[in-house]
């Protein structure tokens, strides 16, 4: 499990986060909602170790992370899909994938076979540059690398933004597929109402640097209207 205690993030004299507290469980997809700059994106940068802490505290499976580096949170088996992508454009496809091998024993280094069961293109794909993906396929190789960490923990900053409606789809169908397998807590950051409505185990609202509202599948639902006008400019 992951637990997020009382976390503030500053940006100079800018506080971007405060107070901020919530679990995310193995098996279930939390989803952290809300507009454009309420501290979404910085939140995930702090647990990952990209952003400093100010005060509070991130664990992962009962062990505190503050101030531990990126590449030790992955290699405890955390991995991040950035907004944006943030693919390696000159790398081929299989080269993007293979980056992932990072953080493993050589023993290991391989691509699971589920990566193109969840996205086919990808096998179909594993020569072509990753600029020359589109932004679709993008955020399906992104996913990919992350996969190959072999994570306990996918955390995923928007990934239907700019995206076609068809590998929405797609995607929510994997993000589903990996949460039923059981072995994974997922962590998506999202501004689609009907994409996180779908998918939600439980839900955290922020506004502001602070989460204002959470709860569970039922909760969402009973809230639907309030938790639209938290998430609308």
């Amino acid at each position: 499990m992951l637990a997020v205690r009382d976390l503030d993030v500053f940006y100079g004299a800018a506080q971007a986060l405060r107070g901020v507290s919530f679990d995310a469980a193995q098996g279930q997809v939390t989803c952290v909602l809300g507009r454009n700059g309420v501290g979404k994106s910085s939140l995930l940068r702090a647990i990952i170790g990209i952003e400093p802490i100010a005060a509070g505290s991130v664990s992962w499976n009962g062990e505190k992370l503050n101030g531990m580096a990126p590449w030790d949170r992955v290699r405890r088996g955390i991995a991040y899909v950035p907004q944006g992508r943030e693919i390696f454009p000159l790398l081929t496809v299989k080269e993007n994938l293979e980056t992932g091998f990072a953080v493993l024993p050589r023993g290991e280094r391989s691509v699971p076979d589920e990566i193109f069961q969840l996205f086919p293109v990808l096998g179909d794909m594993m020569g072509r540059r990753g600029g020359d993906l589109s932004g679709g396929q993008q955020q399906q190789l992104a996913i990919g690398r992350a996969l190959v960490t072999k994570p306990k923990l996918l955390i995923l900053d928007e990934p239907t933004e700019g995206i076609q409606p068809s590998i929405i789809k797609d995607i929510g169908r994997a993000i589903g597929w990996l949460r039923d397998k059981g072995g994974m807590a997922i962590l998506l950051v999202e501004q689609y109402f009907e994409f996180a409505r779908d998918l939600a185990d439980n839900f955290a609202v922020m506004d502001r640097g602070e989460v204002v509202m959470g709860g569970d599948r039922a909760a969402m639902a009973a809230n639907e209207a309030k938790v639209r006008r938290h998430m609308t400019v």
